[in-house]
């Protein structure tokens, strides 16, 4: 077991930008007028279970179906770049759903607003340059970032206003952009060094 600062921290910061909690606090908000109560501490555990399970699992079902980790790292570099664009651009690329069931603090919260197609494509690119122990530990520290963020929610709107919350997406929207350019270099020439 080799635990690496710089590489906790960075897998961190990348999971915090795609994950975007506090971009999606509005989103939060609202999921709670709709359904009343949402368990902050339920949604956080079961995201951090789904992205710790994919972690493990998702390089299985990548082989099971023929994909390498590089070939499926720079697909995800590709999701991570247009999130990014939606982030500082404040456009829509996918279609939101409307989501009424009393289990919000599960779905849609946990998955796939939390645990997500870009949380999950992150951490097969994340596997594939950093130690698997290092990117556990980021993703614990997301967890409790989470579960902190959805505790307060309302508290963060309040103090932040719509204003700060937009500058926060837009600032972490630049971070996700030059990451995902990042990776896809990074992967891109590892696949033509296999070729």
């Amino acid at each position: 077991m080799q635990l690496v600062f710089k590489e906790i921290f960075t897998a961190f910061m990348v999971l915090f930008a795609v994950v975007d909690i506090i971009g999606n606090i509005p989103i939060v908000i609202d999921l709670r007028k709709k359904v009343g109560h949402i368990d902050s501490r339920k949604a956080a555990i079961i995201s951090g279970v789904i992205m710790v399970a994919f972690l493990f699992l998702g390089k299985s079902i990548l082989t099971l179906i023929g994909i390498d980790v590089n070939s499926f790292a720079v697909a995800g570099s590709f999701i991570l770049f247009f999130i990014a664009l939606e982030m500082i651009l404040g456009i829509t690329l996918y279609k939101q759903e409307e989501h009424t069931a009393n289990t919000a603090s599960v779905f849609p919260l946990a998955f796939p607003l939390i645990a997500g197609p870009g949380s999950l494509t992150t951490l097969l690119s994340l596997r594939a340059e950093f130690r698997t122990e290092n990117i556990i530990i980021a993703i614990i520290l997301n967890v409790i970032v989470i579960f902190i963020v959805l505790k307060t929610s309302k508290s963060i709107e309040h103090f932040l206003g719509q204003n700060g919350i937009n500058i926060v997406r837009k600032v972490f929207g630049v971070v996700l952009l030059a990451i995902a350019v990042k990776l896809f270099a990074h992967n891109v020439k590892a696949l033509i060094e296999i070729i």
